[in-house]
């Protein structure tokens, strides 16, 4: 039987100071929450989400539903490897989405008009920051673990800094410490490609009752690239031809591969929003914790108090397993417990979301160590 899943929201009135030093006077996260907290608060869990992803990590909707399962809900539920008989999990969607947390798309309250691109630049630190506010309202004042894949692995990462005494373990999976220039210029062509689209009007496009679909379904296609390896879009599409015969037509669609990539973009366009694509990729270029430390990773990473699982796989070449290492070296230099894993998968970046063996038995036996210490805890006192 599937999970259950109840979209929750939580207001805030108390402004949040952003790391561009403005401040957001009011704001609501949408979030929900899997399992039961028991009695000591003590078995909590935090997800963060990645770029297009959202709150709704686990589980359905409605009893038997098909079409709205959670994005992770292969490892999140009962008897799952983040297994929701043992802990109280908790995701939260991001300030500036476009999934029901305070974003571009809601009514501005000093101006009673949308926010559009006014909607202040957000930084992954100011996601964690939020996101300790709403776990403090919950009644948790301690995570046990905190965990997440590519952008939200960042944010895993940031949390066991910004708030080195309540989290006591991090999971960062398909992530990095930073960007490198590659993938800071992907970003880049795809956020050319949406605010150049005539119906982008400079961000004010809800005002025009228009969308810029053309420059959103690019961005999607130049994204998709990216997360695939290039062994699986060899094996799933080859040089297949749409048609099967050549119809020497510079504008229509060829290849299997064209009309895969079409199709994503066109799925992607309807449902997400153009000022938060170029929000969170802006967020992810800016994610830079040794910056503030002489680029020493070691150096920034001394704050962290947490025991680390990090995972990456061979094929992911945007987030490569040597930037995995990179904090693997940093923490072993501070002495910090860490648990690695280079899992040759095939699928790329999107292995993170898949359900390799491998990688799943990994992730289920490092929580069950993590309940096995909680469990001997409890029963010691």
């Amino acid at each position: 039987m599937s999970l259950i899943a109840t979209p929750q929201t939580m207001s805030f009135n108390e402004p949040l100071l952003l790391s561009s030093g403005q401040r957001l006077q009011n704001y609501q996260l949408a979030y929900e929450t899997y399992g039961k907290l028991n009695e000591k608060k003590d078995n909590a869990v935090l997800i963060c989400h990645a770029l297009n992803a959202s709150h709704h990590v686990a589980g359905v909707y409605e009893a038997n539903s098909e079409s709205d399962v959670g994005w992770w809900d292969s490892m999140i539920g009962p008897n799952k490897p983040v297994d929701t008989n043992k802990f109280f999990v908790i995701c939260i969607n991001n300030l500036g989405s476009c999934f029901g947390s305070t974003g571009p798309m809601h009514i501005n309250s000093e101006t009673n008009k949308v926010w559009g691109a006014d909607f202040p630049v957000v930084t992954v630190e100011d996601w964690v920051h939020s996101q300790e506010r709403l776990i403090r309202a919950l009644g948790i004042s301690r995570l046990i673990a905190v965990m997440g894949g590519s952008l939200g692995g960042m944010q895993a990462l940031s949390w066991s800094l910004e708030y080195p005494d309540k989290v006591d373990h991090c999971v960062v999976i398909a992530s990095a410490p930073n960007l490198n220039a590659e993938n800071i210029a992907f970003n880049e062509v795809a956020r050319r490609a949406i605010v150049n689209d005539p119906d982008f009007h400079g961000g004010h496009f809800y005002e025009q009752n228009v969308i810029p679909k053309r420059g959103l379904k690019i961005a999607r296609m130049v994204g998709h690239i990216t997360y695939l390896s290039d062994d699986v879009m060899n094996s799933k599409f080859g040089r297949s031809l749409r048609n099967g015969e050549i119809k020497y037509s510079t504008q229509d669609i060829e290849f299997e591969i064209e009309s895969y990539l079409r199709y994503q973009g066109e799925k992607f366009s309807d449902y997400f929003d153009a000022n938060t694509y170029l929000l969170i990729t802006r967020a992810l270029d800016y994610f830079d914790p040794a910056k503030a430390h002489e680029n020493n990773l070691t150096k920034a990473l001394e704050k962290s108090k947490a025991k680390f699982l990090v995972v990456s796989f061979k094929t992911d070449w945007r987030f490569s397993p040597a930037r995995s290492r990179e904090i693997v070296k940093a923490l072993i230099d501070n002495k910090r417990s860490v648990t690695y894993a280079e899992i040759d998968a095939p699928h790329g970046h999107d292995a993170f979301l898949l359900e390799d063996e491998r990688y799943i038995e990994l992730v289920r036996s490092y929580f069950e160590g993590i309940h096995k210490k909680l469990n001997a805890v409890t029963t010691h006192e």
